[in-house]
């Protein structure tokens, strides 16, 4: 079962590509509904891998995959009525593109093995590279290859840094799988100084991929070129991924002893790409280039919380979870924007509530959630990692992190207030519009949902995947 959850999304993608235009839309959907059902299976037996040298099932693992499916689910379900209503040339391309995608993804989540791991991320990038390039424009071309090039430097260095983590197997003398689970229980042997420098290398690699600054500059360019379904998974899904990669080799750190020191990086990562998303959020002109940087401040925030340990890194995975929720909804729900106004700038968009009253409630909803205000997830998560932080004697890190927070609602608050409220400066005629708004309001839904009620089964494994990293409630 393990491996057959990333088998169906690749054979069914390459299949897609062969396949009329039109055809691969119904193969998204059931594909989705296949794969959410396996990762539910998976959840509830959790069975070992065939390849059990390459594979596992581990709580953080299972708590990114059951996000990543139920997301897809969702995503696939509106990009159909996104597909009619949307002028798209290849369309087999983007559906098979979105598919492989997904399994690369899920490869991501179950890779035990540290250079598979490596694989499954560089394989993330060439799967989803085409759905920037969907519309074909320069602007288009420009993101696809910034994106391409830049997380390819990215993974190069997380590969040099795997590299040096087998260096300190060899130089402390030990005989153990190149494996996380295998790494982590041999951690104390290895040399210290080698570890250190792996880490370093890996967390710029795969924190490139993440969107920690100053490494993020493809990611507001590839969010706003690429359909919003495509953006929608690629802010709520596969910087998820990449945060895994960082997330596995900081327990290896913490079983060798070192956790003080990535913890340290982690925060002065996190606390630096808050900082360059509030300074970018304040002066943008685009909406969907808005939301790529709130995913980068989001990106900050989880790093932050994850380097502060104890209730610090039970509120990074809350964030997690209700940020993949919240954000996922938010790039769906610009798509009905896009459709309706043909138009991406700010300050041309305005009077949302009048012209599309549906899609201004989704939209206004998902501002108040990712802006943290209860009742929804993130202003919990955020005020777990304030408290851990006080509690760990963090306290300049908190005052920036609850000082760049505000700036960033307000920057937020002024363009969304525009685009919601205030006439435009230039007249639109309605075009036609993708009415296709359930799914975004059960994300939001979800995310209060789960605001006040938590399954024991997904606390029971939050906790058992922070546990081993010094977090805990």
């Amino acid at each position: 079962m393990v491996e057959s959850i990333i088998l169906i999304p690749f054979i069914a993608g390459w299949i897609v590509f062969f396949l009329p235009k039109t055809a691969g839309r119904r193969i998204l959907v059931i594909t989705g509904v296949i794969h959410l059902l396996l990762s539910v299976l998976l959840w509830i037996k959790r069975p070992g891998a065939i390849f059990a040298a390459y594979f596992a099932v581990s709580p953080e693992g299972l708590l990114s995959l059951i996000v990543i499916s139920l997301l897809f689910f969702f995503i696939s379900i509106y990009s159909t009525a996104y597909l009619k209503a949307a002028e798209i040339q290849s369309e087999n391309i983007f559906t098979g593109s979105m598919l492989l995608f997904l399994s690369t993804m899920t490869m991501v989540t179950l890779s035990d093995h540290i250079m598979v791991m490596w694989i499954a991320i560089e394989a993330t990038t060439l799967a989803s590279a085409p759905l920037i390039y969907t519309y074909r424009t320069s602007e288009s071309l420009e993101a696809t290859w910034k994106y391409v090039l830049i997380c390819s430097v990215g993974i190069a260095m997380a590969l040099l840094g795997s590299v040096l983590i087998t260096v300190a197997m060899d130089a402390g003398k030990v005989d153990a799988p190149v494996s996380f689970s295998g790494l982590a229980a041999v951690a104390k042997t290895l040399d210290p100084q080698w570890l250190k420098a792996g880490f370093v290398f890996i967390l710029v690699g795969y924190g490139t991929k993440m969107g920690l600054a100053p490494m993020h500059t493809w990611l507001p360019d590839a969010h706003n070129e690429a359909p919003s379904p495509a953006s929608a998974l690629l802010s709520g899904v596969l910087l998820n991924c990449a945060y895994l990669g960082i997330f596995k080799t900081n327990k290896i750190m913490h079983a060798a002893g070192l956790g003080d020191f990535s913890g340290s990086i982690l925060m002065i990562f996190g606390l630096i790409s808050m900082l360059a998303a509030a300074t970018f959020i304040l002066k943008q002109t685009e909406y969907k280039r808005l939301l790529a940087y709130s995913s980068i401040e989001n990106m900050g925030i989880i790093a932050f919380g994850t380097g502060i340990g104890g209730i610090g890194v039970y509120g990074a995975m809350i964030c997690l979870i209700h940020h993949s929720l919240i954000k996922s909804s938010l790039f769906l729900t610009s798509g009905n924007i896009l459709l309706g106004y043909r138009c991406k700038i700010i300050q041309n968009i305005g009077a949302l509530v009048y012209r599309m009253p549906r899609t201004f409630i989704a939209f206004f909803a998902g501002f108040v959630a990712i802006s943290g205000f209860p009742p929804f997830g993130m202003f919990i998560g955020e005020m777990f990692i304030v408290m851990g932080a006080f509690r760990n004697g963090h306290h300049v890190g908190a005052v920036i992190f609850m000082g760049t927070i505000c700036i960033i609602f307000a920057g937020l608050a002024n363009q969304i207030m525009s685009i919601s409220f205030e006439d435009s400066k230039r007249k639109h005629r309605m075009h036609m519009v993708n009415k296709m708004l359930w799914p975004q309001y059960v994300l939001l839904l979800t995310s209060v949902v789960l605001s006040f009620w938590m399954p024991d089964t997904l606390y029971t494994t939050i906790v058992e995947a922070i546990t081993s990293i010094g977090g805990g409630v």
